[in-house]
Formats: C-alpha cells, sequence, structure tokens
C-alpha cells in the first residue's frame, strides 16, 4: 500500500477506536505509520480524509450486505422476504460496527458547524441515495431516474437513520426487520 490507502485504512480505525470528534491528525497518521503531513498532500485536510474513510467503509459495507442478503436468499424469495432480510443484515450490522455507527452521527453533528464537512457529507449522501434505490429496484445505478432517487433512496435512507439512531440508544426496543415492512404496508394501506 501508498501513503494514501495507508492514510484511509488508518482513519478508519481511528473512526472505530476513537470516534470522529476524538481523532486527531497526529492520530491519524500514527496509525497510517505516515508523517502527518501526509495528509494535506493527498487529502487537503483531515475531514477530507475521514469523510473519504467513511465512504470507503460505507461502499465495503453496503457490498457486505448485498453479498450477505443474497447468501441468506432463497432465489424463490418474495419481495417482503427479500426486503425483511436487508433489514436483518443492516440492523446486524449496527451492533457489529456500532463504533463507525456512532462516528458517522459524530460527522453529521460536526457538518453543523463546519461546511466542508456538510459538503463532504452531502455528496456522500447523494451517492447512498443512489445505490439504496439501486439496490431495492433492483437494477444498475445508471438505470435509475431522479425521481427513484429523491424519493426511494431518500426514504430509505431516513428509515436506516432513524433505526439505526434507535439501535445506538436503545437496541431493546429498536424496531426489528418485520416491524419496518409491518410499518411501511400499514401506512401504505391507509395511504391509499
Amino acid at each position: 500500500m501508498g501513503n494514501r490507502e495507508d492514510l484511509l485504512a488508518g482513519a478508519l480505525r481511528c473512526l472505530k477506536d476513537k470516534g470522529w470528534a476524538r481523532t486527531t491528525v497526529r492520530d491519524i497518521a500514527s496509525a497510517a505509520g505516515v508523517n502527518h503531513a501526509a495528509i494535506g498532500y493527498h487529502f487537503g485536510s483531515r475531514e477530507a480524509l475521514l469523510i473519504e474513510a467513511f465512504v470507503q467503509a460505507m461502499d465495503e459495507w453496503g457490498g457486505e450486505v448485498e453479498t450477505a442478503v443474497r447468501a441468506a436468499l432463497d432465489p424463490s424469495a418474495t419481495a417482503r422476504e427479500r426486503y425483511e432480510t436487508f433489514w436483518r443484515t443492516v440492523i446486524e450490522s449496527y451492533g457489529a460496527n456500532r463504533r463507525l455507527w456512532l462516528a458517522s452521527v459524530e460527522a453529521a453533528v460536526e457538518a453543523e458547524h463546519n461546511p466542508r464537512v456538510r459538503e463532504l457529507m452531502s455528496a456522500a449522501l447523494r451517492e447512498g441515495r443512489s445505490g439504496l434505490a439501486a439496490g431495492l429496484v433492483g437494477v444498475p445505478e445508471d438505470e435509475l431516474d431522479d425521481t427513484d432517487i429523491r424519493s426511494i433512496g431518500s426514504v430509505q435512507l431516513a428509515l436506516m437513520s432513524g433505526v439505526l439512531v434507535q439501535h445506538l440508544l436503545d437496541p431493546d426496543d429498536a424496531p426489528r426487520a418485520e416491524n419496518v415492512t409491518d410499518a411501511l404496508l400499514s401506512l401504505a394501506r391507509r395511504l391509499s
């Protein structure tokens, strides 16, 4: 690995170990085994590096979730079974990657006070919406229209964020996969 890759790996370790707010430039450089000046050279700032490490982790997480869902599903599974399997996998990941998810909440709070972090996180959210919509609809991202991204991707991301916070704060009473599906179907019946 080169310095850039080492920095990304070091930043991810720091996010998982220390969180967003407590991770310093020196922490990242130490974890990466490089001089802290390399952060500015390769990423421009600590925030840009942390966001890129987080986005990379989320891309990997998305691939892991997709692989786990496919492995867990019978090819004849219904749409509901596929959606609930997705949610079970996601909810399990909240516990397995708790520190990384906590760091994402810290980054969102930081974005309120740091325009650059807001800009970087907004770009990551746009990418996340598109990936979620594509996965749920079952088409490649480049075949989605903006309406699907803004509706399906945005709402799924909102659901995931809300369920995440509940699992971080109150895991015993947070919604399970079946609760999410039941609630969406119940709302849809009431709205139609």
